[in-house]
């Protein structure tokens, strides 16, 4: 292969590797596949980053930035959250490779620092004593991310697969025997597979854990 003697900025570099990872997923890529993609050797490419991990997370940062950027804080402390949330999910659903990238190898750029502060902000104006707000915030951010992993993880599915998981699920619940498993006999028609109705899950899973947080706040 020829190589490519050209430097490469560290945007490009990015760009390729975002592009990269929405065919494949952070196990299988490296940054040899990444290298030649660009016609370039490894070498050139650890003068930017010194690892695989550390240019992972700079590719899930770029996602971050991204949702900070559409993103305007309004309304009270669980309304800030909750737009900041579905912000968040909208920009990994676009890029549903790298939302298990990020929940994985975190990020310490400069999306993460601006999501971080938003929402330790939201939760100081709640009214929370500051010796709680870090560990209300870890609570959230946790929640949020497995959340959005999960559903990136449904949306990745193709649809061939997507028709042998649904005949499984179907195997699995309506073909249970109602002598062993009588709650799954009694409940399993009225059972949705992982993927249904996934949008509604993600908002009432976060509004229960914001009325939680709520409904432990001192008194005014």
């Amino acid at each position: 292969m020829e190589v490519d003697q050209r430097r490469w900025s560290t945007e490009e570099i990015l760009d390729a590797a975002a592009e990269l990872l929405r065919t494949s997923d952070a196990d299988s890529f490296s940054v040899r596949k990444l290298a030649a993609v660009l016609g370039t050797d490894s070498s050139s490419l650890y003068r930017h980053f010194r690892s695989k991990t550390e240019l992972l997370r700079a590719v899930a940062d770029r996602i971050l930035l991204e949702a900070m950027d559409g993103y305007r804080p309004e309304g009270d402390w669980k309304q800030r959250i909750t737009a900041l949330a579905l912000n968040l999910r909208e920009a990994f659903g676009r890029h549903p490779q790298l939302a298990a990238t990020w929940g994985r190898y975190a990020s310490s750029g400069t999306g993460s620092r601006l999501l971080m502060e938003e929402v330790l902000q939201a939760l100081r104006s709640s009214g929370l004593p500051d010796d709680e707000i870090p560990t209300r915030y870890h609570r959230i951010a946790v929640l949020i991310a497995a959340l959005i992993a999960s559903e990136a993880g449904i949306s990745t599915v193709t649809p061939e697969e997507y028709e042998q998981g649904m005949e499984l699920f179907r195997v699995a619940v309506l073909g249970a025997d109602p002598d062993r498993f009588p709650a799954l006999a009694r409940f399993g028609r009225d059972i949705h597979p992982l993927g249904a109705d996934r949008p509604a899950a993600f908002e009432e899973l976060l509004a229960a854990h914001l009325d939680r947080i709520e409904a432990a706040l001192p008194p005014a």
